[in-house]
């Protein structure tokens, strides 16, 4: 099963409500769609999310980096040689993860196509079902407030709540959606690097005080301020998960020799595709470390592709691979099952498209 060819596109979906966080503002999906084809027929299919204020990367960036440099240096490969064209991928350019993951996403998509089994059962085969959170964008707190109970009545038991645009009212919304949801639903409380290591502790010990249950506190303070989340962490009871902190194999065990952090969101558009997130996942392993798996704005390519990675690894214990549902309509078909917050993983080859 030899490359003969690398094509990109563009997938599109609309949003049900304008996606917002303490970084950005969108209101509808545009990512590039890579397919790798062979020469028995096959073809991979893979996606890359261009989160500027992120990766760095954009629509064109991407683009550029598929066509003009990884898709020289793999046409020829063959797919039974997957580590090999991997390391190539990594290696032909720096950064540039998201880029880097469509075209692995593909790969892997081929890889287990070649030996006719579902992706998730050739990493591991863990779990067969999943459980995700959902997004609950920033705004004031009515609007927020409303939004969780939508997600609730739409059978969603765990929510992600986006925070630090305003600081100053966030202990207030938090406050006021709990209130709302009760009890018995799960908060996950999202910074997005928008609180000073300060304000973080001062936030997160009052809602403490309230008795406001958080299951944890993500990348409280800004991605290159270890020593401040290590400050965070060692101030607050509630757990602190680092995202934007940790795209490497690296940086994560920076964070975990540090103990910056409790728990790492493993992402494939930071990671640069499934093979580092691998590596990330075992070092978070034998360190006893929990890790999240995440995405970014994504259709169901990309995270049907997370959704494999996690089904397969048991120290993935937290999900949030809530794109398909935050869409009007996601444009693609077939993968994993994706029904309200349960993602039930199916028995065909790949990823299952």
């Amino acid at each position: 099963m030899k490359i003969t060819d690398v094509k990109v596109g563009l997938v599109e979906a609309p949003l049900i409500t304008p996606f917002k966080t303490a970084l950005r503002t969108v209101h509808s999906i545009q990512n590039v769609m890579v397919t790798i084809h062979t020469d028995d027929g096959q073809i991979g299919i893979g996606e890359a999310a261009p989160t500027h204020v992120i990766t760095g990367e954009t629509l064109g960036s991407i683009q550029f980096a598929i066509e003009q440099v990884i898709a020289p240096l793999i046409n020829g490969m063959d797919i039974a040689e997957i580590a090999v064209i991997c390391d190539r991928v990594d290696s032909c350019l720096y950064q540039n993860t998201s880029a880097k993951a469509a075209v692995e996403i593909a790969l892997y998509d081929l890889w287990a196509k070649k030996y006719n089994a579902p992706l998730y059962e050739l990493l591991g085969g863990y779990q067969k079902s999943l459980t995700t959170d959902i997004t609950i964008s920033v705004n004031n707190h009515t609007e927020m407030v409303h939004d969780s109970l939508e997600a609730v009545k739409r059978g969603f038991s765990i929510l992600k709540v986006k925070v630090g645009k305003d600081p100053a009212g966030d202990v207030d919304r938090i406050l006021k959606i709990r209130e709302a949801v009760g009890p018995n639903i799960v908060l996950r409380i999202d910074a997005n690097q928008g609180w000073t290591p300060k304000q973080a502790v001062s936030i997160i010990g009052q809602l403490e005080d309230a008795g406001v249950q958080m299951e944890l506190v993500e990348q409280p303070v800004h991605y290159s301020n270890v020593a401040g989340m290590q400050y965070v962490t060692n101030h607050t009871q509630t757990p602190i998960l680092a995202d934007e902190s940790v795209f490497s194999p690296k940086q994560a065990i920076e964070v975990i020799e540090k103990r910056a952090a409790d728990l790492i969101n493993i992402k494939l558009m930071k990671t640069g595709g499934i093979s580092k997130a691998q590596q990330i996942a075992n070092i978070a392993q034998a360190s006893g470390v929990e890790c999240m798996i995440g995405c970014m704005l994504e259709t169901k390519i990309s995270v049907s592709a997370a959704a494999h990675f996690a089904a397969a690894n048991k120290i993935v214990t937290m999900v949030d691979l809530d794109g398909p549902s935050l869409c009007v309509k996601d444009p693609i078909e077939g993968g994993p099952i994706f029904e309200g917050e349960t993602i039930q993983m199916i028995k065909r080859a790949g990823l299952g498209f």
